[in-house]
Parts: C-alpha cells; sequence; structure tokens
C-alpha cells in the first residue's frame, strides 16, 4: 500500500488528444473497508500492477493484494554480513600483520577477538542500514519525480479523507472496458482514466454503489 504526498493542480481536466494511451484506471472509495474488498477483487481477477492509496495504514490490506514478505531483508543481511567480516578482516591485517601490536609482552592475535566485537558491531548495523535505506529506494524505484497519477485533481483527497485504487496499462490483466467494469462492480464511487501526458486529460465516470 502506498501512501504518499499529492500536491493540488489548478489545471483543468482535459479531453486525451487522438493517440494517447491510459496510463492508469484509478477508482475511488469512501471507506478502508470498500477498498480493501476492491483491491482483494483485483487480486482474485489476476491483477499484479495495482496500488492501494489510503491516508493511513489499512490492516490487512498487504493479504488483500496479495503481497508477500518483503525482499529487503535478502539485500540487508549480506550487507550486513559483510560489515562483520570487513571489520574483522581489517582488525586482523592492522594488529597482527601490517602494524603488530606487542601488548603485555605478547603479540596481539586473534585470542582478542572480544576487543573487536565492539567494531564489528558498529560496522555491521552501519552497513545495514545503509543497504536498508538504498535498497529500499531500489525496491520502490524511488525517487521519481513524477507519476501520471499525479495528473488527477480528484486523488489530491487521497491524503485527507479518500480511498483510492489505480491500476496500470501495464498489467497483463488491462483492459479499459473489463478492469472498469471491474472497479465498478466493486463499489467505486467514481473511476477515472488517467493519461500520462500531464498535458492531456482524464476520463471520468460515477459509479454510484
Amino acid at each position: 500500500m502506498s501512501v504518499f504526498e499529492s500536491g493540488k493542480t489548478d489545471a483543468k481536466p482535459q479531453q486525451p488528444s487522438e493517440g494517447d494511451k491510459p496510463a492508469l484506471l484509478l477508482a475511488e472509495f469512501d471507506s478502508p473497508g470498500a477498498v480493501l474488498h476492491a483491491a482483494e477483487a483485483l487480486r482474485d481477477a489476476g491483477y499484479k500492477a495495482f496500488d492501494a492509496h489510503s491516508p493511513f495504514p489499512i490492516h490487512g490490506m498487504d493479504a488483500a493484494m496479495g503481497l508477500g514478505d518483503s525482499k529487503l531483508g535478502l539485500i540487508v543481511f549480506p550487507v550486513g554480513l559483510l560489515g562483520t567480516t570487513l571489520a574483522f578482516t581489517m582488525m586482523h591485517w592492522m594488529n597482527n600483520i601490517d602494524y603488530p601490536l606487542i601488548i603485555g609482552g605478547k603479540p596481539a592475535s586473534v585470542s582478542s577477538l572480544p576487543s573487536m566485537v565492539p567494531i564489528m558491531f558498529e560496522l555491521t548495523v552501519l552497513l545495514s542500514a545503509f543497504a536498508t535505506v538504498f535498497g529500499m529506494f531500489h525496491l520502490n524505484r524511488l525517487p521519481r519525480h513524477h507519476h501520471p497519477i499525479f495528473n488527477s485533481e480528484r486523488f489530491a483527497a487521497f491524503s485527507n479523507d479518500k480511498f483510492f485504487v489505480s491500476v496500470e496499462a501495464t498489467d497483463p490483466k488491462f483492459d479499459l472496458d473489463r478492469t472498469k467494469k471491474l472497479l465498478e462492480d466493486a463499489h467505486a464511487t467514481a473511476v477515472e482514466t488517467v493519461y500520462d501526458d500531464e498535458e492531456g486529460g482524464e476520463d471520468l465516470d460515477e459509479a454510484h454503489a
């Protein structure tokens, strides 16, 4: 489920020019329960490239959208392990090979592992934090400074009191008429066709439940 800011625009909706292709369908709902059931309907119909937009997190939305566990751990764990290994290798090289330290009449060795733990821990946390942040950016395809959904004036209400489901035209199951009918059957209060061109327009159908 996506929750992100959208600024209002003073531009008035226009009819799309000839040859324009829809970027997505945007369906509006009045309650979190309605948008949850719409996500379930899309999931059950086999759609994959769709998203839900809400002013607050909705419990159960991940399951309703058919989302699996986050893949972020597959990025963070090996990078954190790399931090642990790098810290140990660095200290072993410095203290035992490059510039041996004589402590208490004895050379430092791997037996001084307890003294290495703080640095190993800190480097593990540091690299894990970097992997988490940049991994999240990569998985979410950020930064993306513009998305066709921002061409919709109606979408600005998502951060206030409305709920939306957007279905991308890139979805293999996407068909303008069939997808619109599915959203209307899910009791959307309005279904809008949004175009990728910022100069383009939106076709709006009111679909009162």
